[in-house]
């Protein structure tokens, strides 16, 4: 038999009908290259993060969101001046009304710690300052709208300082496993040794349950450009484990602006480290000038870290020895991403001038 005289009519036949539905339906191959490029931004080998639909919209200049251990998504949603707790669906639950909220991280006593803005009047002058709140959700049965809210920072001894209230910007919080927490601050006047603008508060609590500042963090330079430093911190984020590890961000002169610091006690010494070693070339999270603007990062639970450069567009992932797995983005995708959470293998992201929550999954996870 002859496939030839079968298989060509058929081919024609169908290529006719193509053509015929494509020009009726209006069909633009740019529609289909767009959507390949926003939904595959970015891949290593075979692997590619898929953007979910549908995009959650609503916000206006989104710059923290995290998974909480409900689970609910907690958004900053900045400039609209509240926070917006959803569920993993993306269905709003509620919102809270808090100033100009950039940071957020919850313990585990349903506390949402909060790093915002304070409107006041100093000496006559209606001024807005930087401060850091806590919203008991286990008070108003996770009502986040009538939660009680209790400001921590400034406090009212603060006051005595107007200089200070009025430079300084308290800019991440993590959480760790025994509910104490630490908060970043930044501010141009460094040079005080005991108390310089940028440095992490420790807060922990008392037997009364009472959030507590008792100091700075020692031995963390407050403008170093090396490893250790507080250089103009962007986030904090613990690593859900029963330590005292966190990965810093920083946007200020550093050579290393995402940082996984350890903590360690020995007979030697007690404090912090750095857990990745910058002359391991493998560890191209620590390679120098790896980025430029670092705003957050997030860490999952087999230690993958998940760092959002506002700057490059891109959310890049490195394993626990800072080796570089999947990212993705780039301008097609992202404007300006400030924050990242990551929750059940689902990567979220505040893509912050779009005004948008983006989710990505891993192709081998579909």
């Amino acid at each position: 038999m002859n496939y030839k005289k079968f298989i060509l009519p058929a081919f024609m036949a169908l290529f006719s009908f193509i053509a015929v539905e494509c020009d009726s339906n209006k069909l633009d191959v740019s529609d289909i290259i767009n959507s390949q490029s926003d939904q595959n931004a970015g891949k290593i080998g075979d692997t590619v993060y898929i953007k979910q639909n549908p995009d959650w919209k609503g916000f206006n200049r989104p710059m923290d969101i995290i998974i909480g251990h409900e689970p609910f998504v907690y958004v900053a949603d900045t400039y609209n001046d509240r926070i917006v707790m959803m569920n993993l669906n993306g269905d709003v639950l509620g919102t809270k009304s808090v100033k100009h909220p950039v940071a957020l991280a919850q313990d585990f006593q349903d506390n949402l710690i909060v790093c915002a803005s304070l409107d006041t009047t100093i000496q006559g002058s209606a001024v807005s300052v930087s401060a850091v709140y806590k919203i008991d959700l286990y008070a108003s049965g996770h009502n986040i709208a009538s939660a009680p809210i209790t400001r921590l920072l400034p406090t009212n001894s603060d006051f005595r300082f107007i200089d200070e209230i009025k430079r300084r910007e308290y800019t991440g919080v993590c959480v760790f496993y025994d509910n104490s927490f630490y908060v970043s601050r930044k501010g141009p006047e460094n040079q005080n040794t005991f108390e310089p603008d940028n440095s992490i508060l420790i807060f922990q609590k008392t037997a009364a349950k009472k959030d507590t500042l008792i100091g700075t963090l020692p031995n963390i330079a407050a403008e170093g450009t090396g490893l250790l430093s507080a250089n103009k911190i962007s986030s904090l984020s613990s690593t859900n484990r029963s330590n005292m590890d966190f990965v810093v961000t920083l946007i200020g002169d550093n050579s290393f602006k995402t940082q996984w610091l350890k903590f360690v006690s020995t007979n030697l010494y007690t404090g912090y480290e750095s857990k990745l070693d910058p002359s391991n070339s493998q560890a191209k999270m620590m390679a120098v000038n790896r980025f430029l603007q670092p705003e957050d990062a997030a860490v999952d639970n087999s230690g993958n870290i998940y760092v959002a450069d506002a700057a490059k567009d891109s959310i890049f992932k490195f394993n626990a020895y800072g080796e570089e797995l999947q990212s993705f983005g780039g301008s097609a995708v992202f404007k300006h991403p400030y924050a990242v959470a990551v929750y059940n293998k689902i990567v979220y992201v505040a893509d912050t001038d779009n005004n948008r929550i983006l989710r990505f999954v891993l192709s081998t996870d579909l």
